[in-house]
Parts: C-alpha cells; structure tokens; sequence
C-alpha cells in the first residue's frame, strides 16, 4: 500500500480524538453557561484554554504523519 495513503489514515485517526474531545468540551460548556449565565466568562476562558490543548493534539498527529511518512 501506498506510504501516502497510510499517512492520510494515520491522520484521520489522529483527528479523531480531539474532535470528540471539542464536542465534549464545547458541548459542557455550553451546558454550564445555561446553569450558571454570571459565571460566562471566566467559563468562556477556560474553555478556549482546552480548545488550545486538545487542538495541539491534532496538531501532532498531523506533524507525526509527515515525520514517519
């Protein structure tokens, strides 16, 4: 098979966590916000922190599958 190919899989795998970790997060927020609407923005702040965290974990998956292509 294709090396090309094989990366591409790798990283679709690799995306896969963090965009389930960003529905969870984003999603409990949300949820959270509709609960507590004066706690908005230091909810707000925490979440974007997350964001940033779980978005470098695609990030890496996507740098590791050009690293070992």
């Amino acid at each position: 098979m294709n090396l090309a190919v094989l990366a591409t899989i790798g990283y679709g795998l690799a995306c896969l966590g963090p965009g389930i970790g960003l529905g969870i997060l984003i999603g409990k927020t949300q949820e959270s916000l509709a609960r507590q609407p004066e706690l908005g923005g230091r909810l707000t702040t925490n979440m974007f922190i997350g964001i940033a965290f779980v978005e470098a974990l695609a990030l890496i998956g996507l740098v590791a599958g050009f690293l070992f292509k």
